[in-house]
Protein backbone atom coordinates (compact mmCIF):
# COMPACT_ATOMS: atom_id res chain seq x y z
CA UNK A 1 0.00 0.00 0.00
CA UNK A 2 1.69 3.34 -0.67
CA UNK A 3 -0.73 5.43 0.79
CA UNK A 4 -2.87 5.48 4.23
CA UNK A 5 -5.73 7.04 4.67
CA UNK A 6 -5.75 8.73 8.17
CA UNK A 7 -7.78 10.75 10.25
CA UNK A 8 -6.90 11.93 14.29
CA UNK A 9 -9.82 13.22 16.41
CA UNK A 10 -10.33 16.19 18.86
CA UNK A 11 -13.03 16.28 21.06
CA UNK A 12 -14.12 17.61 24.61
CA UNK A 13 -14.64 14.62 27.05
CA UNK A 14 -16.98 14.08 29.95
CA UNK A 15 -15.34 13.24 33.26
CA UNK A 16 -16.10 9.64 34.65
CA UNK A 17 -18.55 9.03 32.14
CA UNK A 18 -17.63 6.04 29.36
CA UNK A 19 -20.27 5.99 27.82
CA UNK A 20 -21.11 9.56 27.20
CA UNK A 21 -17.19 9.85 25.56
CA UNK A 22 -18.33 6.48 23.34
CA UNK A 23 -21.22 8.59 22.26
CA UNK A 24 -19.32 11.62 21.34
CA UNK A 25 -16.35 8.64 19.52
CA UNK A 26 -19.15 6.79 17.53
CA UNK A 27 -20.20 9.31 14.81
CA UNK A 28 -16.83 10.15 14.28
CA UNK A 29 -16.68 6.26 13.35
CA UNK A 30 -19.75 6.65 10.98
CA UNK A 31 -17.84 9.86 9.42
CA UNK A 32 -14.54 7.85 8.89
CA UNK A 33 -16.25 5.11 7.70
CA UNK A 34 -18.13 6.99 5.26
CA UNK A 35 -14.73 8.71 3.76
CA UNK A 36 -12.81 5.34 3.69
CA UNK A 37 -10.64 6.02 6.61
CA UNK A 38 -8.01 3.48 7.57
CA UNK A 39 -6.71 4.54 10.93
CA UNK A 40 -8.64 6.72 13.34
CA UNK A 41 -6.95 8.39 16.72
CA UNK A 42 -8.64 9.45 19.34
CA UNK A 43 -7.26 11.42 22.05
CA UNK A 44 -5.56 10.10 25.64
CA UNK A 45 -7.84 9.19 28.63
CA UNK A 46 -10.52 10.17 26.42
CA UNK A 47 -13.05 7.77 27.45
CA UNK A 48 -12.67 8.26 31.35
CA UNK A 49 -11.46 11.96 31.57
CA UNK A 50 -8.31 13.45 32.34
CA UNK A 51 -6.89 16.12 34.40
CA UNK A 52 -9.40 15.65 37.46
CA UNK A 53 -7.56 12.47 37.54
CA UNK A 54 -5.31 14.34 39.61
CA UNK A 55 -7.33 15.04 42.63
CA UNK A 56 -8.96 11.43 42.84
CA UNK A 57 -7.83 9.41 45.54
CA UNK A 58 -6.52 5.70 45.00
CA UNK A 59 -10.01 4.04 45.17
CA UNK A 60 -11.39 6.67 42.52
CA UNK A 61 -9.06 6.10 40.53
CA UNK A 62 -9.42 2.37 40.30
CA UNK A 63 -13.07 2.45 40.18
CA UNK A 64 -13.35 4.32 36.49
CA UNK A 65 -9.84 2.15 35.92
CA UNK A 66 -10.91 -1.41 33.91
CA UNK A 67 -8.95 -4.10 32.42
CA UNK A 68 -6.79 -3.91 28.99
CA UNK A 69 -7.86 -5.95 26.77
CA UNK A 70 -10.41 -7.82 29.04
CA UNK A 71 -12.53 -4.69 30.06
CA UNK A 72 -15.57 -3.67 28.33
CA UNK A 73 -13.83 -0.91 26.89
CA UNK A 74 -11.18 -2.88 25.33
CA UNK A 75 -14.35 -5.22 24.19
CA UNK A 76 -16.02 -2.61 23.05
CA UNK A 77 -13.36 -0.64 20.68
CA UNK A 78 -12.58 -4.34 19.29
CA UNK A 79 -15.83 -4.80 18.18
CA UNK A 80 -16.01 -1.27 16.63
CA UNK A 81 -12.76 -1.69 14.56
CA UNK A 82 -14.05 -5.09 13.15
CA UNK A 83 -17.47 -4.15 12.38
CA UNK A 84 -16.01 -1.63 10.58
CA UNK A 85 -13.29 -2.98 9.02
CA UNK A 86 -10.93 0.46 10.38
CA UNK A 87 -8.14 0.41 13.31
CA UNK A 88 -9.08 2.72 15.88
CA UNK A 89 -7.08 4.02 19.02
CA UNK A 90 -8.63 5.44 22.49
CA UNK A 91 -7.46 6.25 25.84
CA UNK A 92 -8.51 5.21 29.37
CA UNK A 93 -7.23 4.76 32.58
CA UNK A 94 -6.56 0.73 33.44
CA UNK A 95 -6.27 -1.30 36.28
CA UNK A 96 -3.79 -4.09 35.30
CA UNK A 97 -3.05 -7.39 36.73
CA UNK A 98 0.60 -6.07 39.12
CA UNK A 99 -2.47 -4.30 40.67
CA UNK A 100 -1.29 -0.61 39.09
CA UNK A 101 -3.09 1.76 37.22
CA UNK A 102 -1.55 3.21 34.15
CA UNK A 103 -2.81 5.69 31.98
CA UNK A 104 -3.33 3.35 28.80
CA UNK A 105 -3.72 3.99 25.01
CA UNK A 106 -5.56 1.18 23.14
CA UNK A 107 -5.57 0.45 19.65
CA UNK A 108 -7.94 -1.96 17.85
CA UNK A 109 -7.19 -3.58 14.49
CA UNK A 110 -9.95 -5.15 12.03
CA UNK A 111 -8.83 -8.54 12.34
CA UNK A 112 -9.44 -8.21 15.75
CA UNK A 113 -5.92 -7.46 17.74
CA UNK A 114 -5.41 -5.40 20.26
CA UNK A 115 -2.00 -3.06 20.88
CA UNK A 116 -1.30 -1.20 24.72
CA UNK A 117 0.58 1.40 25.40
CA UNK A 118 1.58 2.67 28.74
CA UNK A 119 2.44 6.37 29.02
CA UNK A 120 6.12 6.07 30.14
CA UNK A 121 6.13 9.65 31.50
CA UNK A 122 2.95 9.79 33.48
CA UNK A 123 2.89 12.54 36.06
CA UNK A 124 -1.39 12.82 37.06
CA UNK A 125 -1.10 11.08 39.68
CA UNK A 126 0.72 8.97 42.49
CA UNK A 127 -1.88 6.17 41.97
CA UNK A 128 -1.15 5.98 38.23
CA UNK A 129 2.19 4.36 37.49
CA UNK A 130 4.66 4.96 34.48
CA UNK A 131 4.84 1.99 31.79
CA UNK A 132 8.17 0.82 31.05
CA UNK A 133 7.75 -0.26 27.08
CA UNK A 134 7.97 1.02 23.97
CA UNK A 135 5.37 0.15 21.70
CA UNK A 136 6.15 -0.43 17.56
CA UNK A 137 3.75 -3.13 16.15
CA UNK A 138 3.17 -4.23 12.33
CA UNK A 139 -0.37 -3.17 10.64
CA UNK A 140 -2.05 -4.63 7.56
CA UNK A 141 -1.18 -1.50 5.41
CA UNK A 142 2.74 -2.26 4.35
CA UNK A 143 3.84 -0.20 7.46
CA UNK A 144 4.26 -0.21 11.05
CA UNK A 145 2.63 1.43 13.90
CA UNK A 146 3.92 3.62 17.16
CA UNK A 147 2.18 4.83 20.18
CA UNK A 148 3.47 7.59 22.30
CA UNK A 149 1.33 9.04 24.58
CA UNK A 150 1.51 13.32 25.06
CA UNK A 151 4.53 14.20 27.40
CA UNK A 152 6.44 10.82 25.71
CA UNK A 153 6.35 13.16 22.50
CA UNK A 154 8.40 15.84 24.42
CA UNK A 155 11.16 13.64 25.19
CA UNK A 156 13.40 13.42 21.83
CA UNK A 157 15.00 9.75 22.99
CA UNK A 158 11.52 7.88 22.97
CA UNK A 159 10.79 9.28 19.73
CA UNK A 160 14.10 8.49 18.11
CA UNK A 161 13.88 5.05 19.59
CA UNK A 162 10.21 4.52 18.76
CA UNK A 163 11.21 5.12 15.00
CA UNK A 164 14.43 2.86 15.25
CA UNK A 165 12.28 0.07 16.39
CA UNK A 166 10.46 0.32 12.93
CA UNK A 167 7.78 2.78 13.40
CA UNK A 168 6.55 4.62 10.20
CA UNK A 169 3.57 6.32 11.72
CA UNK A 170 3.50 7.43 15.08
CA UNK A 171 0.19 7.62 17.21
CA UNK A 172 0.39 10.30 19.45
CA UNK A 173 -2.34 11.01 22.09
CA UNK A 174 -2.59 14.02 24.00
CA UNK A 175 -4.66 16.31 26.23
CA UNK A 176 -2.38 19.34 25.74
CA UNK A 177 -2.16 23.53 25.28
CA UNK A 178 -3.90 26.13 28.10
CA UNK A 179 -1.61 24.18 30.66
CA UNK A 180 -1.17 26.28 33.80
CA UNK A 181 2.57 27.47 33.99
CA UNK A 182 5.10 30.70 34.16
CA UNK A 183 7.20 29.29 31.48
CA UNK A 184 7.55 32.37 29.09
CA UNK A 185 7.82 29.40 26.53
CA UNK A 186 4.96 27.43 26.74
CA UNK A 187 1.49 28.19 26.85
CA UNK A 188 -0.32 29.80 29.45
CA UNK A 189 -4.49 29.14 30.90
CA UNK A 190 -6.99 30.17 28.48
CA UNK A 191 -9.64 32.39 29.62
CA UNK A 192 -12.87 29.80 30.43
CA UNK A 193 -15.04 32.76 29.53
CA UNK A 194 -13.61 32.71 26.13
CA UNK A 195 -14.35 28.98 25.38
CA UNK A 196 -18.17 29.59 26.76
CA UNK A 197 -18.64 32.15 24.44
CA UNK A 198 -17.46 30.43 21.85
CA UNK A 199 -20.86 30.42 19.75
CA UNK A 200 -20.97 33.82 19.83
CA UNK A 201 -17.47 34.98 19.13
CA UNK A 202 -15.66 32.07 17.40
CA UNK A 203 -12.70 34.11 16.60
CA UNK A 204 -11.78 34.92 20.12
CA UNK A 205 -11.21 31.28 21.13
CA UNK A 206 -9.87 30.51 17.91
CA UNK A 207 -7.37 33.01 18.10
CA UNK A 208 -6.34 31.65 21.52
CA UNK A 209 -6.45 28.05 20.33
CA UNK A 210 -3.95 29.56 17.00
CA UNK A 211 -1.80 31.32 19.57
CA UNK A 212 0.97 30.95 22.15
CA UNK A 213 -1.36 28.96 24.57
CA UNK A 214 -1.60 26.30 21.86
CA UNK A 215 -0.68 25.44 18.17
CA UNK A 216 2.28 28.25 18.76
CA UNK A 217 3.63 25.86 21.42
CA UNK A 218 3.18 22.62 19.31
CA UNK A 219 5.21 24.00 16.48
CA UNK A 220 8.28 24.55 18.88
CA UNK A 221 8.59 20.63 19.12
CA UNK A 222 6.09 18.59 17.35
CA UNK A 223 7.06 19.08 13.67
CA UNK A 224 10.98 18.69 14.99
CA UNK A 225 9.93 15.24 15.85
CA UNK A 226 8.31 14.09 12.58
CA UNK A 227 11.78 15.58 10.89
CA UNK A 228 14.41 14.79 12.54
CA UNK A 229 12.83 10.86 12.92
CA UNK A 230 11.07 10.90 9.53
CA UNK A 231 7.97 9.45 10.31
CA UNK A 232 4.27 10.59 10.23
CA UNK A 233 2.42 11.98 13.24
CA UNK A 234 -1.30 11.29 14.08
CA UNK A 235 -1.68 14.50 16.78
CA UNK A 236 -4.73 14.12 18.44
CA UNK A 237 -5.84 16.08 21.66
CA UNK A 238 -8.39 16.97 23.50
CA UNK A 239 -10.97 20.46 23.15
CA UNK A 240 -12.71 22.35 25.40
CA UNK A 241 -12.80 22.01 29.62
CA UNK A 242 -10.37 19.70 31.02
CA UNK A 243 -11.79 20.30 34.99
CA UNK A 244 -9.93 23.87 35.15
CA UNK A 245 -8.31 23.97 32.14
CA UNK A 246 -9.23 24.74 28.17
CA UNK A 247 -7.67 21.53 26.02
CA UNK A 248 -6.76 23.65 23.17
CA UNK A 249 -7.90 20.74 20.18
CA UNK A 250 -5.12 21.34 17.48
CA UNK A 251 -5.83 18.35 15.81
CA UNK A 252 -3.20 17.79 13.00
CA UNK A 253 -0.93 15.49 10.71
CA UNK A 254 2.35 15.81 9.75
CA UNK A 255 4.22 14.22 7.35
CA UNK A 256 8.35 13.32 7.35
CA UNK A 257 9.35 16.10 6.75
CA UNK A 258 7.44 17.95 9.88
CA UNK A 259 4.69 19.47 6.98
CA UNK A 260 1.48 19.53 8.43
CA UNK A 261 -0.67 18.42 5.76
CA UNK A 262 -3.82 18.96 7.47
CA UNK A 263 -4.78 20.72 10.78
CA UNK A 264 -7.73 22.44 12.31
CA UNK A 265 -7.89 25.04 15.17
CA UNK A 266 -11.38 24.79 15.49
CA UNK A 267 -13.03 25.38 18.19
CA UNK A 268 -15.16 22.47 18.99
CA UNK A 269 -15.20 18.56 18.19
CA UNK A 270 -13.77 18.28 14.75
CA UNK A 271 -11.97 15.21 12.62
CA UNK A 272 -8.99 16.12 10.64
CA UNK A 273 -8.15 13.58 7.72
CA UNK A 274 -4.86 12.85 5.24
CA UNK A 275 -3.91 10.38 3.01
CA UNK A 276 -0.33 9.14 3.66
CA UNK A 277 2.33 9.05 0.73
CA UNK A 278 4.62 6.64 1.28
CA UNK A 279 6.86 7.64 -0.99
CA UNK A 280 7.78 10.62 1.05
CA UNK A 281 10.10 7.92 3.37
CA UNK A 282 12.68 7.25 0.57
CA UNK A 283 14.57 10.49 0.95
CA UNK A 284 12.75 12.07 4.35
CA UNK A 285 15.72 13.76 6.29
CA UNK A 286 15.46 12.11 9.27
CA UNK A 287 15.56 8.65 7.87
CA UNK A 288 19.19 9.65 5.77
CA UNK A 289 19.95 10.80 9.45
CA UNK A 290 19.47 7.60 11.58
CA UNK A 291 21.51 5.76 8.94
CA UNK A 292 24.39 8.18 9.62
CA UNK A 293 24.03 7.56 13.72
CA UNK A 294 27.03 6.28 15.46
CA UNK A 295 25.69 4.57 18.44
CA UNK A 296 29.02 3.68 20.06
CA UNK A 297 29.48 7.54 20.66
CA UNK A 298 26.13 8.09 22.74
CA UNK A 299 26.74 5.93 25.90
CA UNK A 300 25.86 9.26 27.91
CA UNK A 301 22.51 9.16 26.66
CA UNK A 302 21.81 5.47 28.69
CA UNK A 303 23.56 6.98 31.96
CA UNK A 304 22.34 9.05 34.75
CA UNK A 305 23.74 12.28 34.85
CA UNK A 306 22.63 13.15 38.41
CA UNK A 307 20.07 16.47 36.93
CA UNK A 308 17.33 13.50 36.37
CA UNK A 309 14.05 14.23 38.38
CA UNK A 310 10.75 11.93 38.31
CA UNK A 311 8.54 13.05 35.18
CA UNK A 312 5.61 13.56 38.15
CA UNK A 313 7.84 15.90 40.33
CA UNK A 314 8.89 18.40 37.57
CA UNK A 315 5.79 18.62 35.81
CA UNK A 316 3.24 19.17 38.49
CA UNK A 317 6.07 22.30 39.46
CA UNK A 318 4.03 25.62 38.28
CA UNK A 319 6.88 26.21 35.49
CA UNK A 320 6.76 22.79 34.29
CA UNK A 321 5.16 22.26 30.89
Amino acid sequence: MKHLRCAAVQFEHVPDDKEANFRTLEPFLEKAKQRDVSVLVFPECCLTGYWHLRKKARQDIEAIAEPVFGGPSSKRLRQMAVENGMTIGAGLVEKAADGKCYNTYVVSMPDGKQYRHRKLHAFISEFVASGSEFTVFDSPYGCKLGILTCYDNNIQENVRITALMGADVIIAPHQTGGCNTKNPDAMGLVDRKLWENRRKDPQAIEAELAGPKGRGWIMRWLPARAHDNGVFYLFSNGVGVDDNEIRTGNAMILDPYGRIIVETCAAGDEMVLADLDFSLFERATGRRWNKSRRPELYGLLAQRTGIEEDTRTLRMKPEGI
